[in-house]
C-alpha cells in the first residue's frame, strides 16, 4: 500500500519534493498545505487539493507522513515541532548551531504525539553529514574538510535583495581550488573560512542606486561576506534573466588522515555532489527519509531522528533481500 503524503510549503523546495513523490511508486500525494490562499496556487499533480495550512490538523488521520518545505530561519523552528504532534514528519532545518535546540523541541513534540520526526536531511546537514561521520569513524586520525559550490547560495541571494537600491540579486559560492588541491595532496592544511571559499554577486540595481555604496554594503555585511573575498558584478535585468535563472550547486566533504604504526600512509576520503538543481535533488532527500518515517513508527518508534539515528535500508523501497543481491 503506497504511502500517503502531505506537502507544507510549495516553493521551489516543496515543488522538488512533489516531483520525488510523484516518481516514487510507494508513494502517494494526497495534499498541499500552503499560507496563501489555496484557490491562487496551481500545482503540477493533477487531482491533488491544496489546502490552507490552518486545515492541516484535520488531515491527521488521513496521511501516513508530512514533509515540511518551509524556511530554517523562521518557518521550521514553529512548523516541525507543531505538526510533529500530528504527523510524521520530515524537514530539512540547516541552521547547523541551532540543530540542537531544534531537536530538543521537536523530540518532544513528535514523542507527545507518538510520532517520528526527522530534522535537518538534505544534503548538508543529511548527506554530507553521513560522509564526515563515517569518515570521522574509519580515520579517527585526520582533518575534516567541507567545501560548498560553485552553487547558488540562496540564503546570501536573499541578503543582497533585502538591500536598498537592489532589484535583483543572485550569489555564488564558490570554492578556492587552490586550497581544493592542497587538502587532496594530504598536506592538511589550517584553512581559514576566506581561505576556502569566495561569493561572486551578480546585482540588478534600482534605477538611481548608488553601486559604488551598495557594493561597500555588501562587502562589509557581517555573516554573509565580510569573512570572505567578495566580487560583485552588477549586470542589467536582461543578462539576469539569461544567465542566472539556475539553481546549481554542490560540494565536497573531504578527510586527510592517516594510518600506519608511524602514521606514515595518507589517507584520503571525499564526498562529493554536483547538482543541477538544489531543490529537487533535495526534494529527493527527503522523500527518502519520510519513507523511513513512516516505517520506523509502524515499528512503534516516536520522537526525533537525524540522517546520524537511521539506518540506510530504510531509506530504500526495495527488500532487504533486493539490496543484499543487488547493492552489498
Amino acid at each position: 500500500m503506497s504511502m500517503k503524503v502531505g506537502i507544507i510549503g510549495y516553493g521551489n523546495l516543496g515543488r522538488g519534493v512533489e516531483l520525488a513523490v510523484n516518481v516514487a511508486p510507494d508513494m502517494d500525494l494526497k495534499v498541499v498545505f500552503t499560507r496563501r490562499d489555496p484557490s491562487s496556487l496551481t500545482i503540477a499533480s493533477k487531482d491533488v487539493p491544496v489546502a490552507n495550512i490552518s486545515e492541516a490538523e484535520s488531515w491527521k488521520d488521513k496521511l501516513d507522513v508530512v514533509i515540511l518545505c518551509g524556511g530554517s530561519a523562521t518557518d521550521l523552528p514553529l512548523q516541525t515541532p507543531e505538526f510533529a504532534k500530528f504527523f510524521n514528519v520530515v524537514d530539512s532545518f540547516d541552521t547547523h548551531a541551532r540543530i540542537p535546540e531544534h531537536f530538543a523541541n521537536v523530540d518532544a513534540a513528535a514523542k507527545e504525539g507518538g510520532n517520528v520526526a526527522v530534522i535537518s536531511v538534505g544534503w548538508d546537514p543529511g548527506l554530507f553529514s553521513l560522509a564526515r561521520i563515517y569518515s570521522n569513524a574509519v580515520l579517527p586520525q585526520g582533518k575534516d574538510y567541507t567545501f560548498w559550490g560553485r552553487g547558488v547560495s540562496q540564503g546570501h541571494s536573499d541578503a543582497i535583495r533585502r538591500i536598498a537600491g537592489v532589484k535583483n540579486a543572485k550569489q555564488y559560492t564558490v570554492p578556492v581550488q587552490k586550497a581544493l588541491d592542497a587538502v587532496r595532496s594530504g598536506a592538511d592544511p589550517d584553512l581559514s573560512t576566506r581561505d576556502k571559499h569566495e561569493r561572486e554577486c551578480y546585482v540588478v540595481l534600482e534605477e538611481g542606486a548608488d553601486p559604488a555604496g551598495i557594493e561597500e554594503e555588501i562587502k562589509t555585511m557581517p555573516n554573509y561576506f565580510a569573512d570572505y573575498n567578495t566580487t560583485v558584478h552588477f549586470i542589467d535585468e536582461e543578462e539576469f534573466a539569461r544567465d542566472h535563472q539556475g539553481m546549481a550547486h554542490g560540494g565536497f566533504v573531504i578527510r586527510s588522515g592517516k594510518t600506519g604504526a608511524e602514521k606514515e600512509h595518507n589517507e584520503l576520503i571525499e564526498f562529493q555532489l554536483k547538482l543541477d538543481s538544489n531543490p529537487e535533488f533535495t526534494g529527493s532527500v527527503l522523500a527518502s527519509y519520510a519513507r523511513a518515517a513512516v516505517r520506523l513508527n509502524k515499528e512503534g518508534k516516536s520522537g526525533c531522528m537525524t540522517a546520524f539515528d537511521i539506518a540506510p535500508a530504510y531509506l530504500s523501497r526495495l527488500s532487504g533481500e533486493e539490496l543484499r543481491a543487488h547493492l552489498l
